[in-house]
C-alpha cells in the first residue's frame, strides 16, 4: 500500500471520530431545541469556510451557473442535519449515525435521477441490503423509537441528495470551501428565525457542547476533504464506517448505552454490505486496467 492511500486511510478514519464526536456532543448539549443545535452546529463551520476562502487566491469566487446546485446541496444537507441531530437526541447514538450512514446507498438511486449515473445490479442489490439492514436499526414497531428512526432514515436519504450536488458542484470545478461556506451559511440563515423566537436559554455547559459540535464537524469535514485528495473514493470510502464503532464506544462509555442485538443484526448487514460493494468496486476497476493495458 502507497503512503498517500495509508494518509487517506487515516485521515477518513479520523473524518468518523470527528463525526462520532459531534453526535456525542449534541446528545450532551441536552434538551434544547434541534433548531437551536442545528445553528451553533453550523456557526462555527461559516467562520472557518470564511477565513480558508479569504486567504485563497480566488478568495469568494464561484464558478458560473453553480448557484443552483448549492441552494439544493444547501437545502437537502440542512434537513439532513436536522434530521441526524433530532435522532441522536432520541436513539443511541450508533443507532443515529448508522442510519446517516446510509446516505451512500440512497446517493446511488438520487444519481439515477438527478445525474444520469447508471447503477448496475449489484449497486442496486447494495441498496436494497441496506434498507434491509436499516430495518433492523429501525425496529417498525409503532413506538416513538421507531418515529425517531424514520426521522434519522430521512437524514440519511436528506444526506444522499445532499452528496450528489457536491458530486455534480465538483464536477463544475466548485471548490470544497465554497460549497462549505454555502451550506453553513445557509443552515444558520434557514434556522436563525426559530431560534429567534423559540430561543432556549443555555447554561454555559451547552454551549460548551454546542461549541464542540460544531468544532467537531468541521475538523470531520477537513478530515475527509483531504482523505479524498490523498486517495480513490473506492480504496478508502468503507473506512467512514469507523464512525459507528467510535460512536459505539462513546455512547457505551459514557451514555450507558448499549445497541440491542437487532441494531448489530443491522451493523452488520449494513456495514457488510458496504464492503462487498467497496471490493467489487476495486474489482471492476483492476478488470478495467488490465484491459486498458497493452498486451506485450
Amino acid at each position: 500500500m502507497d503512503g498517500n492511500k495509508k494518509q487517506g486511510i487515516l485521515f477518513i478514519i479520523g473524518a468518523g471520530f470527528c463525526f462520532a464526536l459531534m453526535t456525542f456532543f449534541v446528545r450532551k448539549s441536552g434538551d434544547l431545541p434541534t433548531i437551536q443545535k442545528a445553528f451553533f452546529r453550523n456557526v462555527v463551520a461559516v467562520f472557518v469556510a470564511f477565513v480558508l476562502l479569504l486567504r485563497s487566491k480566488q478568495g469568494f469566487r464561484i464558478q458560473k451557473g453553480s448557484i443552483p446546485g448549492l441552494l439544493a446541496r444547501s437545502f437537502f444537507g440542512t434537513c439532513g442535519i436536522l434530521c441526524n441531530f433530532s435522532a441522536a437526541d432520541h436513539l443511541n447514538i450508533a443507532d443515529a449515525s448508522m442510519l446517516n450512514k446510509l446516505s451512500p446507498f440512497f446517493a446511488i438511486a438520487v444519481s439515477y435521477v438527478i445525474l444520469k449515473e447508471r447503477a448496475n445490479a449489484v449497486e442496486w442489490l447494495s441498496v436494497v441490503l441496506a434498507l434491509v439492514g436499516a430495518a433492523f436499526v429501525v425496529k417498525p414497531t409503532g413506538g416513538v423509537a421507531t418515529v425517531y428512526g424514520l426521522v434519522g432514515l430521512a437524514g440519511g436519504l436528506a444526506a444522499g441528495l445532499g452528496y450528489t450536488f457536491i458530486r455534480y458542484l465538483g464536477k463544475r470545478g466548485e471548490r470544497g470551501p465554497v460549497i462549505v461556506l454555502w451550506f453553513s451559511l445557509f443552515s444558520c440563515l434557514a434556522t436563525a428565525p426559530a431560534l429567534i423566537f423559540d430561543y432556549h436559554p443555555m447554561s454555559g455547559k451547552q454551549l460548551a457542547f454546542l461549541l464542540l459540535t460544531g468544532l467537531s464537524a468541521t475538523g470531520g469535514q477537513l478530515c475527509i476533504t483531504k482523505a479524498y485528495t490523498k486517495a480513490a473514493a473506492r480504496d478508502i470510502s468503507v473506512f467512514d464506517y469507523s464512525q459507528i464503532f467510535f460512536a459505539a464506544i462513546l455512547g457505551w462509555i459514557f451514555l450507558a448505552q448499549i445497541p440491542d442485538v437487532y441494531s448489530w443484526i443491522g451493523y452488520v448487514i449494513i456495514i457488510g454490505t458496504a464492503v462487498a460493494k467497496w471490493r467489487y468496486m476495486i474489482w471492476k476497476s483492476e478488470c478495467k486496467e488490465a484491459q486498458a493495458t497493452p498486451q506485450t
